[in-house]
């Protein structure tokens, strides 16, 4: 028996029983499509964190108090290890922004941060408030869709001055155009509008389009008040360009042991560029990925063992025909080849329906996404596609085999005389 007879004699037996091939094609087809969709929300994920990162400059630099591990939580910097660790002041700031000792930095912004109440009118939320130099907006990459940002006049008269972002502009205002001018509260002191940011979504501490800026000495003064008059929580840097971005670190932490006084490995300070970010939440979306694709796959394990259920049956069925086959000189990897190609077949069309249907899948995601607001495209990738049509293909031959070789081992006498 040829290959183009066995599959001939598979379609006249799939056709056969329509239904009950239809509903094992099924289980293939809601396994493949939940692995196509899975993967491809995934990596959807990981290219939208990917690209919010990167979109802030590849030699941004972060600068923490305390020896830290791992990323930053939703609203700030990573958590420390220590209690008992010297904060960063504005002379930390000072002494990095000095281009004869760090040449390698263009740019320093000290920041002081907190979440506190904003109000207006009646309505009332709570926002991540952070205190922040006129050289932030040029290291963070900040646009205003209108306004303008903090300068040094602003700074120098500790003005009582707010630039919100977009978010927290709908929430108090209900629109986030045409609010300069206005006054707002932060914790009970009246602050006046002056710019409104660009809509940019996720970034690396969370959403930043909550957040609100105010002028560094102003929330010193009357609102972000920390143990020390010069303490800082988190010192921002910006390197020269992409490829300086090692010696600016090295710069950096040598003047920060010079001034903590600690010894090399005992730094008291961390920090992380924009490599370190990707690199960390790029395994984790990876992971997560692999742990959706897994749970996925186990659907069409399922599928599988639907595919093994249905040869079983129809080898029970078809146990005279096997009979007769073989009295008039089937051999038994004609049988074989028969079956596994039935089991193939059934597996290779759901494969393909399934990709279909997980592609369908992740476009909807993708358009519900874009309806609430949120910047994020699922990517169907062809290697997804290359595995879960691999892997429907080899659980069609797997499942297929016993149900196949047990036809295949029926004795022609045996086979003829059931009933």
């Amino acid at each position: 028996m040829t290959f183009a007879q066995a599959l001939l004699e598979a379609l006249e037996s799939l056709n056969g029983n329509k239904m009950r091939s239809g509903l094992t094609v099924l289980g293939i087809v809601i396994g493949v499509a939940a692995v196509i969709a899975m993967l491809a929300v995934g990596n959807g994920a990981q290219e939208s964190i990917t690209g919010s990162i990167s979109s802030i400059g590849t030699n941004l630099l972060f600068v923490f108090r305390g020896n830290r591990r791992g990323p930053p939580g939703p609203g700030g910097p990573p958590r420390s290890n220590n209690s008992n660790e010297r904060p960063l002041t504005l002379g930390d700031a000072n002494a990095i922004a000095d281009a004869f000792a760090a040449p390698s930095v263009a740019m320093v912004a000290p920041v002081v941060q907190g979440n506190m109440l904003i109000t207006f009118g009646g309505e009332t939320t709570t926002a991540p408030i952070s205190g922040v130099t006129p050289k932030y907006a040029t290291v963070r990459n900040l646009a205003l869709s209108e306004g303008e940002f903090i300068n040094d006049e602003h700074q120098l008269g500790r003005m009582s001055v707010v630039v919100l972002g977009p978010d927290t502009a709908d929430t108090i205002f209900g629109r986030h155009d045409g609010v300069l001018g206005e006054t707002v509260r932060i914790e009970g002191q009246p602050f006046r509008v002056i710019g409104v940011l660009v809509a940019k979504g996720g970034g690396s501490f969370g959403s930043e389009d909550k957040n609100v800026y105010i002028p560094f000495a102003t929330a010193k003064a009357r609102l972000l008040k920390r143990g020390g008059r010069d303490d800082i929580d988190i010192l921002l840097a910006q390197a020269t360009s992409a490829e300086t971005v090692t010696k600016a670190v090295d710069e950096i932490s040598n003047i920060l042991r010079q001034r903590h006084r600690t010894p090399l490995g005992s730094d008291d300070f961390t920090v992380l560029t924009q490599q370190d970010f990707l690199q960390t939440l790029q395994t984790i979306t990876g992971v997560l990925t692999i742990f959706l694709g897994g749970i996925a796959g186990i659907s069409l394990l399922v599928g599988g063992i639907g595919i093994m259920n249905i040869m079983l049956v129809s080898v029970t069925e078809r146990t005279r025909e096997i009979g007769l086959r073989k009295a008039l000189g089937a051999r038994k990897k004609d049988i074989l080849l028969q079956f596994l190609t039935e089991s193939s077949l059934l597996s290779l069309l759901g494969g393909f329906i399934g990709i279909l249907f997980g592609w369908l899948i992740a476009f909807t995601v993708g358009r519900v996404a874009a309806a609430m607001g949120t910047t994020f495209i699922p990517i169907v990738g062809v290697d997804a596609i290359i595995l879960s049509t691999s892997f429907s293909a080899a659980i069609g031959l797997f499942f297929g085999i016993y149900p196949a070789s047990r036809a295949a081992n029926l004795e022609p006498v045996e086979a003829l005389r059931y009933e």
